[in-house]
C-alpha cells in the first residue's frame, strides 16, 4: 500500500518552515482565545506515521506522516544563531520543521535519509496512529495571519499549538517574535516545552520507541 505513494505525481512545489510553541489551555486561555482570535472552525484529521522497524527515520527527527489522503514529510530544520541569538527563551520553547509536500522532493529526502540503511524506501511500514478533534483560531498580524489550534486526540491529550509558517530562508526572527507576542496575549507562563501529540502517543502506546527517541534527545 505504502508503494503507491511513489506511483503519485506531484504538482507544485510547496516547501515553508513551520513555528510551533505548544501550550496546555487553561480555561482562562481559551477565554482570552476566543475574544482576540477568530475561530476558523473544527476539524477532524487521521494522522497515519510510517518509518523502519529500526525507527530510522524517527530516530533523526524526521517525520512521514499521511494526513487526509496527502503525505508530508517535517524534518527538522537548524537554529540560526544571528536570527535567535536574542530570543533564547523563546527560541528554546519552539520547535521549528521544514514541511515537504511535494511527492517528488518527499522521495529524495527518504533516499537521502535512509541511502546507508534500506535500499526500497517503499517498505517503510506504518509506525503509530490517532485521530484528532482540531479546533482552529485565525491570528491577525500586521503583515498576514497565523493560527493557534486547540487539539484532542483519541488518546486523551489536549494541547494548543501557536503556529506560524514562514517560507524557507524567511524571517525566523519575525515568526518567534509572532509567536512570543501571542504567548504573552494568551497568558502562557513557565519556561518548560510541552509535549506534542505524537510524544504522548508513544509514551503510551510504544514506550521502547519512546524511550530511544528520548536517549537521543530528539523527544
Amino acid at each position: 500500500m505504502f508503494a503507491l505513494f511513489f506511483n503519485c505525481l506531484g504538482f507544485k512545489l510547496k516547501m515553508s518552515i513551520e513555528v510551533e510553541r505548544k501550550f496546555l489551555c487553561s480555561a482562562d486561555t481559551l477565554k482570552i482565545l476566543q475574544e482576540i482570535g477568530v475561530c476558523a472552525g473544527q476539524r477532524q484529521f487521521h494522522d497515519q506515521y510510517f518509518d523502519t522497524p529500526q525507527f530510522h527515520l524517527t530516530l533523526r527527527d524526521v517525520w512521514l506522516r499521511k494526513r487526509k489522503g496527502c503525505w508530508e514529510l517535517k524534518c527538522p530544520v537548524a537554529r540560526v544563531t544571528g536570527a535567535e541569538e536574542t530570543q533564547s527563551e523563546v527560541s528554546a520553547l519552539c520547535s521549528r520543521y521544514k514541511e515537504i509536500t511535494n511527492l517528488g522532493d518527499i522521495k529524495m529526502k527518504l533516499m537521502e535519509v535512509l541511502k546507508d540503511i534500506c535500499k526500497d524506501v517503499t517498505s517503510l511500514e506504518q509506525a503509530s496512529c490517532c485521530v484528532t478533534e482540531s479546533c482552529r483560531h485565525e491570528m491577525d498580524s500586521e503583515q498576514d495571519k497565523f493560527w493557534v489550534d486547540l487539539d484532542e486526540a483519541d488518546f486523551g491529550y489536549r494541547v494548543g499549538e501557536i503556529e506560524v509558517l514562514i517560507p524557507e530562508g524567511g524571517d525566523m526572527r519575525a515568526a518567534l517574535d509572532k509567536i512570543e507576542r501571542t504567548a504573552k496575549k494568551l497568558g502562557l507562563t513557565g519556561d518548560q516545552r510541552i509535549d506534542g501529540k505524537m510524544s504522548v502517543y508513544l509514551k503510551i502506546n510504544h514506550p521502547e520507541h519512546y524511550a530511544r527517541l528520548m536517549r537521543e534527545h530528539i523527544l
